[in-house]
């Protein structure tokens, strides 16, 4: 089964975290910094950055792909996806910015939006779609033999 939806937000959250990643390098040569943040608070916040980018898009993955898989692509879907990784974009840039700042809040009030979100609707989601289906086995059937040769 193909999940374009989450294959599609893979491949771009993919593509953050080396944008990302690489972010924190330039960071780290500029300050000559090999290991940790040397006490330089823009490295760091760039690190956070990248970290927290790590730290929430496993789950927006996992919860996206079961999702996709259980109510098919859906147009809602697409635009979830796309705000996450907006919403990532935003919160790195916003955490190059000292303090609270609407990029960095926002950013991340949309991620743990989402998150919820869809958290919720995957527990609902069994029980949205009627009472469960029972467990089919099948028993060896004259149809199901291999024929032979």
């Amino acid at each position: 089964m193909i999940l374009p939806i989450t294959l599609t937000m893979a491949g771009g959250a993919g593509l953050l975290s080396v944008w990302l990643g690489s972010r924190t390098s330039r960071m780290r040569r500029l300050h000559k910094v090999s290991i940790g943040d040397g006490g330089n608070p823009s490295l760091l916040a760039r690190m956070r950055a990248h970290s927290n980018f790590v730290e929430y898009t496993p789950f927006f993955l996992i919860l996206l792909a079961l999702i996709e898989m259980a109510i098919g692509a859906e147009t809602w879907l697409w635009l979830i996806g796309a705000l996450f990784l907006l919403a990532r974009i935003a919160h790195a840039f916003g955490l190059d910015r000292p303090g609270a700042n609407a990029l960095r809040v926002g950013g991340i009030a949309v991620t743990l939006l989402i998150l919820l979100g869809l958290s919720l609707y995957a527990i609902a989601l069994p029980y949205l779609k009627g009472p469960p289906r029972p467990i089919i086995t099948y028993a060896a059937s004259p149809a199901a033999e291999v024929p032979e040769r």
